[in-house]
């Protein structure tokens, strides 16, 4: 009973943790760097279930079982529709956003048919993706500084594609020496963008991650307790982005 309660929730809550934080990070920085209203309650919600459809949706383009994923995005189709024709009615300028994520979502699902869900532009078109929600919620938060909402998507897309290398280096890839020095090469360069382009108190949290890609994958760290760290690495990098820019 209990595997079968385990495998239905893996059919309506998608597993990969990481993910949750590309999620909600963007989210939060946009609504932040702009004015929160209760239209980002309903954006969110909105967003949420637009995660919650595409995961059963990918799987199904994976596998073509309808008969697992069928009801999980009926379930989320229907309640996606309505929020997202309510929010279109209270702010239409969100209809510009959607071609932005359309191509992206192609890509997700041309790796998802060849079951190769784990390769790197997968996982960067996904970061890209996720990242894109940034701007929608500066755009409703009644932001106009559109050069300062830009400054915020990229340093999002650095610390996401940092976690890309970072996660691999300590599973898929851990045994391999080439993929960890490109690790560290990429977080040594986000540490000098950040300097060029950021105000310098941003060198703490992204010294901390360039540590993090230099020790932690020389440790023999559980994937459970970096899954843990990375947890506290998110709440770091949201706190000092929000609290210095």
């Amino acid at each position: 009973m209990r595997v079968r309660n385990e495998n239905m929730k893996s059919k309506y809550i998608p597993k990969q943790h990481g993910a949750w934080a590309m999620l909600i990070i963007p989210f939060l920085l946009g609504m932040f760097a702009s004015r929160p209203g209760r239209l980002h309650i309903l954006l969110f919600a909105g967003w949420l279930l637009v995660y919650l459809f595409t995961f059963p949706l990918l799987q199904w383009i994976r596998t073509r079982k309808t008969s697992l994923y069928g009801k999980p995005m009926l379930l989320y189709g229907g309640l996606l529709i309505p929020l997202a024709a309510a929010l279109l009615v209270l702010d239409p300028v969100l209809l510009f956003w959607i071609p932005l994520f359309l191509p992206l979502f192609l890509v997700n699902g041309y790796f998802a048919r060849r079951n190769r869900e784990r390769a790197f532009l997968n996982d960067l078109a996904a970061v890209m993706q996720f990242s894109l929600i940034l701007f929608v919620a500066y755009q409703m938060g009644g932001g106009k500084d559109w050069r300062f909402a830009g400054s915020l998507f990229l340093l999002n897309i650095l610390y996401f594609t940092g976690t890309i290398f970072y996660v691999k280096t300590i599973i898929r890839e851990k045994n391999n020496p080439l993929f960890y020095k490109l690790s560290v090469g990429y977080h040594i360069a986000s540490l000098v963008i950040c300097a060029v382009c950021f105000p310098a108190a941003l060198l703490i949290p992204m010294t901390v991650l360039l540590l993090r890609a230099v020790w932690l994958p020389k440790t023999k760290i559980t994937v459970k307790r970096s899954g843990m760290l990375e947890i506290a690495f998110s709440l770091l990098f949201t706190v000092c982005a929000l609290v210095i820019l």
